[in-house]
């Protein structure tokens, strides 16, 4: 009987393994680390005591593969959310606050209303947006759009979070694919969602669930060391445990990382360049009618998340704050954090400081062009993962969609 083997338990692999079990393929499903879901998992700190977040992630109900997702592992209900889109603001400086509102139909009416949109803007501000669609691929975020103040209060803080790059270097490509995939689509699109619960609670723990239901096989501590191939096709996969041989029907989806699988396939072109993301966890108890997140312009802290025993701050393309001192960063970001809750500065929280040097590829013009396809010169390999060539930033929902067309490769075409 043939098997495919999936390489790498994060979202991506997950999600291969997934469609391909659904299939009634036999999968084997390979993590190196002792736990699935890569970037995107819980787990319990010693230091505050309770589960954080490995990082925040904030998904929308139109992130197509990501629902999907969730609905074949039946988690979607373990998200929460707003009833209508709403993305509340706070501008540190001036400490002005305001509530993005876009309608729910597609037609963008809600750009017309001066109580839904950001303050000081005016509609033509927002159809000025409709530029990226017909960006060169060299062009950036910050060169297609003008820098006034619906730049700084909403494109600027949007590409720098769906990116992880700054909007100076950040492709205009990609985030037109966001913004078509989000307000593109109506506000009922844009409505966003949260793991009630956890990453791991709604993402990771219902999918290795569903696999075992369905017969895969999930081995962890399982290091691909090296593969052995031929000029058409991959013959064996050398793990740390052992050597697995290839039958002429097997296949392997490789969803690692990209510099990991850098390292294990030669000459595959891969993003070589990456930007950091800080996240600061804050054990404190939020006012009851706090919003579950909050987006910062002005601040050092961009995004606050309300979650159950904590406060959580996200920095995207936070490689200039890398060297700064945890106890430091503590400090700056909670005065932040304190401002947008309206809570004491005084005394500090427990709080941890969460550092990813390489989070993700820097989603720069130069970047994107190295993206691989999921299909290889390997008639039975297959790439997964955010950093392949998805068209859109490395999120969740590319990292999805990157799995289930690892899966589609694998699996005979509908006709």
């Amino acid at each position: 009987m043939s098997c495919i083997h999936v390489v790498g338990a994060g979202l991506a692999g997950l999600a291969a393994a997934l469609r391909l079990a659904e299939a009634r393929r036999t999968v084997v499903l390979h993590e190196a680390s002792r736990q699935a879901g890569g970037r995107c998992r819980s787990y319990l700190d010693a230091t505050l005591g309770c589960r954080i977040d490995n990082g925040n992630h904030l998904l929308i109900a139109g992130n197509t593969a990501a629902m999907a997702y969730l609905d074949a592992i039946g988690a979607r209900d373990t998200l929460i959310g707003p009833d209508e889109p709403a993305y509340p603001f706070l501008d540190v400086a001036s400490g002005e606050r305001w509530t993005l509102r876009p309608n729910a139909g597609r037609v963008p009416w809600w750009v017309w209303s001066a109580s839904r949109r950001v303050p000081g803007t005016s509609a033509w501000d927002y159809l000025r947006a409709l530029r990226l669609k017909c960006a060169r691929g060299d062009a950036t975020v910050a060169a297609m759009l003008a820098d006034d103040r619906l730049f700084r209060r909403l494109w600027q803080p949007l590409a720098v979070a769906a990116l992880n790059t700054e909007a100076e270097a950040g492709q205009a490509r990609l985030l037109s694919r966001v913004i078509g995939e989000s307000f593109g689509r109506g506000g009922a699109a844009c409505r966003p969602l949260v793991p009630r619960d956890g990453l791991s609670e709604s993402l990771v723990d219902p999918a290795l669930a569903r696999l075992a239901t369905l017969g895969a096989a999930v081995r962890f501590g399982s290091r691909l060391r090296a593969i052995e191939q031929t000029t058409a096709r991959i013959t064996a996969l050398d793990f740390d445990e052992g050597r697995v041989e290839l039958g002429p029907n097997d296949a392997v989806v490789l969803a690692v990382t990209a510099p990991v699988a850098a390292r294990l396939l030669p000459g595959l072109t891969v993003p070589d360049e990456f930007r950091a993301i800080l996240n600061a966890h804050y054990k404190i108890a939020a006012p009851a009618a706090a919003p579950l997140f909050i987006g910062l312009i002005g601040g050092t802290a961009e995004w606050v998340f309300h979650k159950r025993e904590v406060l959580s701050v996200t920095v995207s393309a936070a490689d200039r704050l890398m060297d700064t001192s945890a106890e430091d960063l503590a400090q700056v970001l909670w005065r932040d954090v304190a401002r947008a809750y309206d809570m004491p500065a005084e005394p500090l929280p427990p709080w941890q400081i969460v550092k990813e040097r390489r989070a993700t590829f820097a989603a720069t013009p130069a970047q994107v062009v190295r993206r691989p396809r999921t299909r290889t010169r390997s008639e039975n390999l297959v790439l997964a993962g955010d950093w392949t060539d998805t068209g859109l930033p490395a999120t969740i929902e590319g990292a999805i969609r990157s799995g289930f067309a690892a899966a589609a490769a694998l699996l005979p075409q509908k006709t």
